[in-house]
């Protein structure tokens, strides 16, 4: 148990052996001189102003708490830049954000692994789909420009639309955050976008893990990654061996860049920083890159069921051909008429202010194309309807025999 007492007369000492004033300590933490006062007369310092306060006095948050030093101690974890009981706060604060109601989730933050109840008895030999995923370069963007719980959705929707190619049902989801140093706020902005994009794919995040490297990432740098687990019944599975000559190839609408192609983009924004505050469609060119990228599990469910459905490609690096060639059973060939495709503007003023071809395009990005469904030809009418109700979905070509498993045909029209 904490002892105020003890804490508020530590805390004033440490302050007089550095021959610092009350007032010395508040401009340094930019808090008011009766802060700094309360805290020396009993009144605990926020958690928020801890670590900064223990730098000031060069002592630890454990010794703070503690009301003393710590015996005999030369080096410490938290002097070294970990500290357990600052980091320990965070943890707490993040429970909130992976409370569920969910009865297969059978234990909360704090144990050292998660547990969830795999039973499902209207699902005949359940197989376990499993992913990992990190967004990419995006992610240093998104620090820069004020989008951390922004890219927690890219990672989250990206994660999902790779397990829900294969027909299956998202279930639980563990991140990971590695840091050079730990800020309360930003961590929590992250844990809240990641578990409000959990539960917008009908998934939950149940644990994971924050990793604090100082000299190994910077301060101020943080790196994110997760990986799911989905199911899907054996007889369901959908991994393009049931595609034939004859299928329809239709593309579903993507909002923008997604998580491909950042590296790209950082370097144009290096040689032509201009660009960040361009306009297009009414956005700037901050805007349209940094749109989250779009979820596609709720447009695709009410298909899993459907033996129609004989493939599906979430189009990320590689684009239409890397992607899509993934899945096409040898000795056939997906052709793609591309001025079907129905480019969006992003893309069109990428390839312009950069001057790039279209080959390098269409290998590198989307180009409008987010996601991919095979379907037989006599139900793809219906497939796109019900795509429709989410999201633009449209014939771009069929399959054909051949050697090749994607061909291009004609050219987009930018």
């Amino acid at each position: 148990m904490l002892d105020n007492k003890k804490i508020s007369e530590f805390i004033a000492n440490k302050r007089k052996q550095l021959g610092m004033t009350q007032t010395d300590v508040a401009e340094k933490l930019k808090v008011s001189f009766q802060a700094v006062s309360k805290w020396e007369n009993g009144t605990l310092p926020n958690v928020e102003v801890l670590v900064e306060l223990s730098k000031i006095l060069n002592t630890s948050v454990d010794e703070i708490l503690l009301g003393r030093d710590k015996e005999n101690e030369t080096y410490s974890y938290s002097k070294s830049g970990v500290d357990i009981s600052y980091t320990d706060s965070i943890k707490k604060e993040m429970a909130q954000y992976l409370k569920t109601d969910n009865k297969r989730v059978l234990n909360g933050l704090g144990p050292f692994a998660s547990l969830y109840d795999i039973g499902f008895s209207n699902i005949k030999e359940p197989v376990l789909v499993l992913k990992s995923e990190e967004p990419g370069s995006k992610q240093k963007l998104a620090m820069e420009y004020g989008y951390s719980r922004s890219i927690c959705h890219d990672m989250i929707n990206h994660l999902v639309n790779d397990i829900a190619v294969m027909g299956a049902k998202p279930l639980a989801v563990l991140d990971t955050i590695v840091c050079g140093k730990a800020e309360k706020e930003t961590i929590n902005s992250f844990i809240k976008g990641i578990s409000e994009a959990c539960r917008e794919n009908e998934c939950n995040l149940v644990g994971g893990e924050t990793s604090i490297q100082p000299d190994v990432v910077g301060s101020g740098l943080y790196i994110l990654t997760s990986s799911i687990a989905g199911i899907v019944s054996k007889n369901n599975i959908i991994d393009g061996s049931k595609i034939r000559e004859g299928d329809i190839v239709l593309a579903i609408a993507s909002n923008g860049l997604h998580t491909n192609g950042y590296t790209l983009i950082r370097l144009l924004m290096e040689k032509m920083p201009q660009i960040k505050l361009d306009k297009i469609n009414g956005e700037t060119f901050i805007e349209q890159i940094m749109k989250p990228h779009t979820p596609y599990y709720k447009a695709l469910k009410p298909l899993f069921s459907d033996s129609t459905v004989h493939g599906m490609a979430h189009i990320t690096g590689g684009g239409i051909e890397g992607n899509l060639s993934r899945i096409i059973p040898d000795g056939l060939c997906a052709e793609i008429n591309l001025n079907q495709l129905k480019i969006l503007p992003i893309f069109s003023y990428i390839k312009t202010i950069g001057t790039i071809d279209e080959a390098e395009m269409l290998s590198t990005f989307n180009c409008g194309a987010g996601m991919i469904v095979i379907t037989e030809k006599k139900h793809a009418k219906q497939a796109a309807e019900i795509i429709k109700k989410y999201y633009n979905c449209y014939e771009i070509g069929e399959i054909k025999m051949g050697d090749k498993k994607v061909a291009f045909k004609n050219h987009i029209v930018w």
